[in-house]
């Protein structure tokens, strides 16, 4: 049985580049892909002419348009098509639950909009078990970078925390053929942050890049052993992790994140950097959720 990609469709240009994406990347992985439409029939409590049975109508057409297009353009795509009875957040989070990658659309740069419109997005993004990746749009068509442009990871914490991240981004590479750029940011601790034993370890590596550089190389290791035939170039520089990754992946056809998976004090969130990659990268970005 074939891993499944899902997507959200709703018939606007930023869904049906998102739908291509998603037809090209399950193309890639050799994936299935199941395009769904969510709609739920709900009377408004005002004086405006609703037709249940027109709205139900646009929603099945929406995904017989969607499975004709992806199936004219990718004639070997396994695709499989849904209307699903429920508000966006909820049925896309059920329809996601076993696939391997959920597929969203955006639109052009700022807050997450696309097939969604106002925290929709970041909602899923927040909550989904999968990696989801969100595409940005221009003129129907997804934004792509070039076929030979690199995919970009950002890697943090230990070897553990970023394995996930890692394992989505060198797959990334090797089914594109092209090289994994790793992405480290680190800066001074506070003075307050400072303790003899972190110190210490940070010396033996003959001060804190280096410590960082060996972090970087030996969350890799285990990655590079996997995929031999991908390139992979490291990147350690100090200074805010957001702005040091934007301004490696300027060139990317797809940058990854991670997300800490656990609950904030103030609700679920998707952590500073996937937010400031997410509301600034030109190109496709997947945020991986792990612990």
């Amino acid at each position: 049985m074939k891993r499944t990609l899902v997507v959200g469709v709703d018939g606007s240009p930023e869904s049906r580049a998102a739908a291509d994406w998603a037809a090209r990347e399950a193309v890639r992985r050799d994936m299935h892909v199941h395009v769904v439409h969510a709609w739920l029939w709900q009377p408004l409590a005002l004086a405006v002419v609703q037709d249940r049975g027109a709205e139900d109508r646009r929603a099945r057409e929406i995904l017989q348009e969607t499975e004709a297009e992806l199936g004219h353009r990718y004639p070997q795509l396994s695709l499989s098509v849904e209307v699903v009875a429920d508000v966006p957040v909820p049925a896309l989070l059920r329809a996601a639950k076993d696939a391997e990658m959920l597929v969203l659309g955006t639109r052009g740069h700022g807050a997450l909009a696309g097939f969604l419109l106002g925290s929709y997005g970041q909602q899923l993004i927040a909550s989904a078990e999968c990696p989801v990746v969100s595409v940005r749009a221009r003129g129907g068509k997804p934004v792509l970078g070039a076929a030979e442009s690199e995919v970009v990871v950002g890697q943090q914490g230990a070897v553990e925390e970023s394995a996930r991240v890692l394992g989505f981004a060198f797959e990334a590479a090797a089914v594109r053929g092209v090289p994994l750029r790793a992405v480290r940011a680190w800066s001074l601790p506070p003075v307050y942050g400072y303790s003899p034993g972190s110190m210490w370890i940070a010396e033996q590596f003959g001060g804190l890049e280096p410590f960082e550089k060996a972090a970087l190389d030996q969350a890799l290791e285990p990655w590079r052993l996997r995929f031999p035939e991908v390139e992979v170039v490291a990147h350690v520089e100090r200074g805010s992790a957001g702005h040091v990754l934007l301004s490696e992946a300027s060139d990317a056809q797809l940058v990854v994140v991670g997300r800490r998976v656990g609950e904030s004090p103030v609700g679920t969130r998707i952590g500073s950097v996937a937010h400031a990659v997410l509301h600034h990268s030109a190109c496709p970005v997947a945020v991986v959720p792990h612990h």
